[in-house]
């Protein structure tokens, strides 16, 4: 069955879309904090410090948010959990446009957070269950794809918007999702593994923790919670800080959100060869050679000297990461038996997001402290060799297995 033969099937192609759409806009909200940061450290004179606390808050939320939606999805189903945690980060996202101050604005932030951090394991855990095993890893990463349409819009947003308008603005757009979760309501149905387990009696949440926990499942439990850690330690780390890395390197607010535009530019083509090269070589193949090589990118950008090294570098850097992060998606929801499917990839999940929350903070102290560019993107050049050390060693291939 060919990539295109998925998109023929109308139910699928529908179901792809709708889940894709709410990616979208999660990734829209994350990518509008990067550049709003940029802008608030000069409207509000926030410090390298304040500037980490407030991208490491959302991250706190996503945490909270994927161990209790990949809960509750076991339980009460993948579809009124996702509209749930989009109404939730909707209305986050369009209050911080009426923050007042830094405090108000950091607790809206953590409720946005929770909700995006819900809302993604849940989608993921949707489109695996319902596609045909063949097509399985190659729909989810199509599915993590329209994260690189959610950034880029969100670039076109503070480029166009940002500079004129205002970054209120920015945020008010992010309350655009509430709709879209409407019309989802009535567009896509839980999946057919679900609605088939509904009818036997729940699993309740102890034994669901504890059989993600069971000899059976163990390795890939500590082979997913390394692997999450590491990659959103490491994206968190390098791409909220982006914009502000492109302004500390020497560049203007405006040209450096131009830059980032173009890097973003490149996650597209990453997912694409990610999606394919998962049918065809594995999880495992794509995984460790996509993180080995952002680890490479990493080293490489944070030593770049000249403008044009920049733009390569941070080309290969989000290109490789984000097909990464679809092989990571893809793979986590196949680890797992349906009853506790959720629980394991929220918990792993949850647990990355800890790497989301300190990562920011970290870069932040580190700036503050004078580090050199080149020597925090060298820290995370490591953590990201280790996150495909753990993949070869500790993961197994799961390519056309059927999920049980």
């Amino acid at each position: 069955m060919s990539q295109m033969t998925l998109l023929r099937n109308p139910k699928q192609r529908k179901l792809l879309l709708s889940a894709g759409l709410s990616w979208m806009f999660d990734a829209m909200d994350v990518g509008m904090v990067s550049f709003v940061v940029a802008a608030l450290a000069k409207e509000w004179s926030l410090g390298p410090e304040k500037i980490g606390l407030l991208t490491s808050i959302n991250s706190v939320g996503m945490a909270v948010g994927a161990a209790a939606a990949g809960i509750l999805a076991d339980r009460f189903g993948r579809k009124s959990v996702l509209l749930w945690t989009l109404l939730i980060f909707s209305a986050a996202s369009g209050l911080s446009a009426f923050a007042t101050g830094f405090a108000i604005l950091c607790a809206l932030r953590f409720v946005a957070g929770f909700g995006l951090g819900g809302e993604l394991p849940v989608a993921s855990t949707l489109v695996s269950e319902s596609m045909p095993a063949a097509e399985r890893g190659r729909a989810v990463v199509l599915l993590e794809s329209f994260w690189a349409l959610g950034w880029i819009a969100s670039a076109l947003i503070a480029f166009f918007i940002i500079p004129d308008y205002g970054w209120r603005v920015a945020f008010a757009i992010g309350a655009v999702p509430a709709l879209y979760a409407l019309y989802l309501r009535k567009a896509i149905d839980d999946s057919p593994r679900f609605t088939e387990m509904k009818k036997q009696k729940p699993v309740p949440l102890g034994k669901r923790i504890a059989a993600v926990w069971s000899a059976e499942y163990r390795r890939s439990t500590i082979m997913l919670w390394i692997l999450w850690f590491t990659v959103v330690f490491s994206y968190y780390g390098m791409f909220l800080w982006l914009p502000t890395v492109m302004v500390l390197k020497g560049f203007s607010l405006v040209k450096s959100f131009e830059y980032v535009l173009i890097m973003t530019l490149a996650q597209l083509p990453g997912y694409f060869t990610a999606a394919y090269f998962i049918e065809k070589f594995g999880r495992k193949f794509v995984l460790v050679i996509y993180l080995l090589l952002t680890a490479v990118s990493a080293a490489w950008f944070g030593n770049a000297t000249t403008e044009g090294m920049l733009m390569a570098a941070g080309i290969c850097l989000s290109f490789f990461n984000l097909g990464a992060w679809g092989g990571m998606y893809a793979y986590s929801p196949e680890l797992y038996p349906t009853t506790v499917r959720s629980t394991g990839v929220g918990l792993a999940t949850s647990f990355g997001r800890i790497g989301g929350i300190l990562a920011p903070l970290l870069v932040g102290v580190l700036v503050g402290k004078d580090v050199t560019i080149s020597t925090i993107f060298m820290l995370f050049f490591v953590t990201i060799v280790i996150g495909a050390l753990a993949v070869l060693v500790l993961g197994k291939e799961t390519k056309g297995t059927e999920l049980t």
